[in-house]
């Protein structure tokens, strides 16, 4: 990193966005690292060769938040593929641990084609933005319902939560979230729901798997774990990244998230792809008032990542100690505006709008066919829409 850059971060860089960032890797560790372990045990997995899939995957999302942020001076997130762990935990079992390895290095060799070919990046230009917003606000639908739902088993802490956020958005708009993640802690810590007795100081080692291939894991592995990253989180990862205002060349990007997860992927890096809803995080205006600025939230979760990979098992642990309703009301609140501005955008223009309201009632409902989840389908859905319901041009 050259002086210039780094003058520049440290200019940029505030309490919100270091934030911002804290609670993206803690949404997405805390959401779905249950999934990544037992994908790994699923496919027979030492402790020490699971210790190495969370190094990899933390080093790989580190690594990749904080040189493409840099690089394009836009919030670029990255995350592991949750459906892809979630296919590995029912179809891998029956390859063997080099296949499968060798499964996620194919996977990872197409995502980079996919990526450097400008495939993808034509894919999404046909992609239009009010389809874009309603996949957006069905995808983090769920997670601002979770704000209330939490109110069912955990009604002090979370209503304690929300009265922050609102009182701060008033008053403290800035450090609104982060007033309602620590009152959060103070009241799980009051009621006893904090296990940090349970964290200890642990390094992760890396274990390198030499890859090999057979047909069942060509087929039953690294083909499905490929449409499903692109599919159920790339496309609304770009779409994240376009309805929040940026416009962050997709062929470059995804083309070198391959190439990370190539090198990674004898290491367990499954599979590395944009980030959607976490990634929505960094971009709202809870991490800076100014978009221009955003992108530091993004490093400073590549720099959580990296510590996360690096001490794989005592974040677990630690993210561990949290009760889930915590975690669910700081996401939630933390992504209001983000939905708010989603769903005004799907609903902007008359001409797209119950296509839009298509898309989003589609991908909220969860639906999941043929191993892709909602979000691509109600893209699909969204399409449909658009094609028999818009006006066609009259003849000449």
């Amino acid at each position: 990193m050259s002086a210039v850059t780094k003058r520049s971060l440290l200019r940029d860089m505030s309490l919100p966005s270091l934030m911002a960032g804290f609670i993206t890797v803690l949404v997405g560790f805390a959401s779905s690292a249950v999934i990544v372990f037992q994908a790994a045990r699923a496919m027979g997995a030492s402790q020490a060769q699971i210790a190495s899939w969370m190094w990899a995957l933390g080093l790989g999302m580190g690594i990749t938040c904080i040189g493409l942020s840099l690089r394009y001076r836009v919030p670029v997130v990255t995350a592991w593929s949750t459906p892809g762990a979630a296919m590995l935990v029912v179809g891998a079992g029956a390859v063997g641990y080099s296949d499968a390895i060798g499964a996620f290095v194919l996977a990872a060799v197409l995502g980079m084609i996919a990526g450097f070919s400008g495939i993808f990046a034509r894919l999404m230009q046909r992609v239009p933005m009010a389809l874009a917003a309603g996949m957006l606000a069905g995808v983090l639908l769920r997670f601002g319902l979770d704000v209330f739902v939490s109110m069912q088993t955990q009604l002090g802490m979370a209503l304690a939560m929300f009265a922050t956020w609102l009182i701060g958005r008033r008053l403290f708009p800035r450090y609104a979230v982060i007033a309602t993640l620590l009152v959060g802690i103070a009241v799980a810590a009051g009621q006893g729901l904090l296990h940090m007795q349970e964290v200890l100081l642990q390094l992760a080692t890396p274990v390198f798997t030499w890859p090999t291939l057979s047909w069942a894991a060509v087929m039953g592995v690294a083909l499905p774990l490929f449409v499903v990253t692109m599919a159920s989180q790339n496309i609304p990862g770009v779409a994240v990244i376009r309805a929040s205002g940026y416009d962050t060349p997709v062929s470059p990007v995804i083309g070198w998230i391959g190439v990370a997860n190539t090198l990674l992927a004898p290491f367990g890096a499954f599979g590395l792809n944009l980030a959607a809803i976490t990634a929505a995080i960094c971009m709202g205006r809870e991490a800076h008032e100014d978009p221009a600025r955003r992108y530091t939230a993004a490093v400073a979760a590549g720099g959580f990542y990296i510590v996360v990979g690096l001490f794989g098992a005592t974040v677990a642990a630690v993210f561990a100690a949290f009760p889930k309703e915590l975690v669910a009301c700081v996401a939630g609140i933390a992504l209001f505006g983000t939905i708010a501005n989603s769903l005004s955008m799907a609903l902007r223009e008359e001409a797209d709008r119950e296509a839009a309201l298509v898309t989003f009632l589609v991908t909220a409902s969860g639906l999941s066919l043929a191993g892709i989840g909602s979000a691509f389908w109600g893209l699909v859905a969204g399409g449909i829409c658009l094609l028999v319901l818009r006006p066609r041009p009259a003849r000449a």
